[in-house]
């Protein structure tokens, strides 16, 4: 079993920067895919981010590209979003997820989820 904890949400101004952080404990050895989602209100789970450890490599939606930066530590147990320019649609609820079910790595079925982060941008 794997636990992830994300934190590092909060309020900022459009075009401020914030950091999230998704602390994963358990079996960290078994995870390939790391990334994140996010949920706006009336919306559904959308892509936001995911890392593959081997080989490395990372993938973004398109309306993160160029301002969103994902990154993990080599032991896999941190997992990271740099969020950079932000707008205010990108407001919603960060999810961390892990291990995918499937080959879609931008579709919303992963094994493991953490509770979420809260992230409000002001206009």
């Amino acid at each position: 079993q794997v636990q992830l904890v994300e934190s590092g949400g909060g309020l900022v101004q459009a075009g401020g920067s914030l950091r999230l952080s998704c602390a994963a404990s358990g079996r960290t050895s078994s995870l390939h895919v790391t990334g994140w989602f996010r949920q706006a209100p009336g919306k559904e789970r959308e892509f936001v981010a995911t890392i593959r450890s081997w080989p490395r490599s990372t993938f973004y939606a398109d309306s993160v590209k160029g301002r969103f930066t994902i990154s993990r530590d080599k032991d896999g147990n941190m997992v990271y979003l740099q969020m950079n320019s932000l707008k205010p649609e990108d407001a919603a609820v960060y999810y961390c997820v892990a291990e995918p079910y499937g080959s879609s790595i931008d579709r919303p079925e992963y094994r493991y989820w953490g509770q979420g982060t809260q992230v409000t941008v002001s206009s």
